[in-house]
């Protein structure tokens, strides 16, 4: 079907799709996340909304390079077939002119109203994942993940450099944290997608070297990720209160994490992947909740 054929109301919808919300509204949160605590009070409010705006919008931009990069690999995957391109009902021009839009109008925001730090971190971040991690890392190695992780974990410096124009140790602290996090995360969704993974010829770790050294790798990463989430306490940046709610949290991704190692089932790597996310935000709710009111 045509897209000049959809609806309005249906056509603003692929268009949004192919910004993969659920993703954005995570790096906009980490990002907002990233200036709380960049400043002991609260962060000014047209700072707030053109940095949140221009950066979810940058975001968005490169999850539509990302859609238009990957459309013959979405075809071939149950999960993504349905998105704009591989269905039809948006053309890559179409597109390529959305995804340009977007970031043009993000890029304004952050240099024009927030500071130029922001935006060439923003833009570099852009350039990391739509073209560094989309085109060259993910059909190359089955590392991809690890390596690309670090565009998906530079929200929170983002946020910090746009209230402070710096982007000290504790922003790369929290980069670090979501650094670590993203292999364990990704990878649970591997496990259990890695029939559309091998269809779709890309090197995913369950693809490349099998669902047991997968569940190893996850489990060795969730260990790490417990352990880098204690360094807020370390450097001073948070209190115990953070400190207990981190370890609390951890030891249940951890538990997961030692489930799925010990006997592999697909439901238990759905439950830890749909808690990978919950984890995080909740991480990240206990560091806002430290920083601001105890």
């Amino acid at each position: 079907m045509s897209d000049f054929t959809l609806p309005q109301s249906s056509l603003l919808k692929q268009y949004l799709a192919l910004t993969k919300p659920r993703v954005v509204m995570l790096i906009s949160f980490c990002a907002v996340i990233g200036m709380a605590l960049s400043t002991p009070g609260w962060v000014p409010f047209g700072i707030l909304v053109n940095a949140t705006l221009g950066i979810t919008l940058v975001a968005g931009a490169a999850a539509a390079i990302n859609c238009l990069v990957e459309q013959h690999i979405d075809a071939k995957m149950a999960r993504t077939a349905w998105r704009p391109l591989p269905s039809g009902t948006l053309t890559p021009f179409q597109t390529l002119v959305f995804s340009g839009i977007l970031g043009g109008i993000g890029t304004f925001l952050l240099y024009a109203f927030v500071n130029p730090l922001t935006t060439w971190l923003t833009l570099a971040t852009f350039v990391g994942y739509a073209i560094i991690y989309t085109v060259i890392l993910k059909p190359l190695t089955p590392q991809n993940i690890v390596i690309g992780g670090a565009s998906g974990a530079m929200p929170p410096v983002l946020g910090w450099a746009a209230v402070t124009g710096q982007a000290p140790i504790e922003a790369w602290v929290l980069f670090l944290i979501i650094f670590v996090w993203t292999p364990p995360h990704f990878w649970a969704l591997a496990l259990y997608r890695t029939d559309d993974y091998a269809r779709s010829g890309l090197p995913m770790l369950p693809v490349t070297h099998g669902a047991r050294f997968t569940q190893l790798h996850i489990l060795l990463y969730t260990l790490l990720l417990v352990a880098t989430t204690a360094l807020p306490t370390l450097i001073g940046m948070s209190g115990a209160v953070y400190l207990v709610s981190a370890l609390l949290l951890g030891a249940y991704f951890l538990w997961l994490a030692w489930k799925l190692y010990q006997q592999y089932s697909e439901p238990l790597a759905r439950k830890t992947f749909k808690y990978s996310i919950n984890y995080l935000a909740l991480l990240f709710a206990a560091l806002l909740l430290d920083h601001y009111w105890l």
